[in-house]
């Protein structure tokens, strides 16, 4: 594909991570594409998506250096512009960046020549009771040890009003919107809807709702499913809530999840992909539903996620399942696949991995 100008998103803490940037400008600078530093935190403030990339000249391609969390910041901007976004991997437990840095000249290369995979990624958006803002006062406080908040989502002018409905908010979400408690000593008290009808009333630490890209993040250490990012759902999952139901609910991606703090509840706190967005006041709610717009996410090949999740969680063999002293062996198989089962998604085999016999 032709790309005419990059965008550039450098986890600014991490060496590796400005040796990479040099390498992309230079292959920017060699093959005459426009390139832009973006989401930076100029004097102290960020900015909303639409004018980071605008100050970028509209790049069709971001690039994130870093982990998850910078692959997150470079997603929220690419969704903005319809972009690809292309995530090089300097991250330690992460599942969404694609590339080594060292790789990183050759993915543009692939980018360039049409050697790569565009894969679709279910985002989140949502409408709210009121508008979401941050009071100063918790603004300040939140800020100690951490970098500048994003600014309140904005409110989407081209969306259908209605009370019942609430306000559609600009907000993209590539992992989880959760609601949680503010006061330590203070759970939240929430009533989920699924799909427009009452699931339970929950008292908890937060309760949140993943894409399956999200759904091993927050979702996964709360106990949560994982789910192919390849699938479409939403996932509801509750932190520790004080009821026996403590499941998480995968719902279809046409039935949208409300949450509503309840009268005698604290305030609760928004997030979205990690960012504290707002706070909620009793009687107010926020529901999350599917966007109708998708992240494409660039990809070199198939994604081997389950051969990812094995090594990303270090997950052991049960030493009763080894009692034969054999390790199962990995699929897939090398023959070629039956008419029948061309349809099926299976990553390529590991040239060091042992193959059936």
């Amino acid at each position: 594909m032709t790309v005419n100008r990059v965008g550039l998103v450098v986890h600014g803490g991490r060496a590796e991570a400005e040796t990479a940037a040099r390498a992309v400008r230079a292959w920017c600078a060699e093959h005459g594409v426009g390139c832009a530093d973006i989401d930076v935190w100029q004097e102290g403030a960020r900015h909303s998506a639409r004018e980071e990339v605008d100050s970028a000249g509209d790049p069709d391609l971001i690039v994130t250096l870093g982990g998850d969390g910078t692959f997150l910041r470079g997603a929220r901007l690419a969704a903005e512009n319809d972009a690809l976004v292309l995530g090089v991997d300097l991250g330690r437990v992460g599942f969404l960046t694609e590339v080594p840095a060292t790789a990183v000249r050759d993915a543009l290369d692939a980018v360039r020549e049409e050697r790569i995979n565009v894969e679709s990624r279910m985002l989140l958006t949502m409408r709210a009771s009121c508008r979401l803002e941050v009071p100063e006062q918790m603004e300040t406080l939140l800020r100690y040890g951490r970098g500048p908040l994003l600014p309140p989502p904005q409110v989407r002018g081209e969306c259908e009003a209605g009370d019942d409905w609430g306000v559609a908010l600009h907000v993209t979400a590539l992992n989880d919107v959760v609601l949680e408690k503010l006061a330590r000593d203070r759970q939240v008290s929430v009533g989920v809807y699924l799909a427009g009808r009452l699931l339970a009333s929950y008292s908890a630490d937060a309760l949140l709702v993943a894409t399956p890209t999200g759904s091993t993040a927050y979702s996964f250490a709360a106990g949560g499913p994982v789910v192919s990012p390849r699938a479409d759902a939403l996932v509801f999952t509750p932190v520790a809530p004080h009821m026996v139901f403590n499941r998480s609910v995968v719902a279809a991606p046409d039935e949208p999840i409300a949450l509503r703090v309840l009268e005698r509840s604290g305030q609760a706190a928004v997030s979205i992909d990690g960012q504290l967005r707002g706070v909620l006041s009793p009687g107010d709610w926020i529901g999350v539903y599917a966007a109708p717009r998708r992240l494409k996410a660039v990809r070199l090949g198939p994604m081997d996620f389950y051969g990812r999740l094995r090594q990303r969680m270090n997950l052991t063999d049960a030493p009763a399942a080894l009692a034969d002293g054999k390790a199962a062996p990995l699929w897939p198989v090398t023959s070629p696949r039956p008419g029948d089962l061309a349809h099926l998604a299976l990553p390529p085999v590991p040239d060091d991995t042992p193959r059936l016999s």
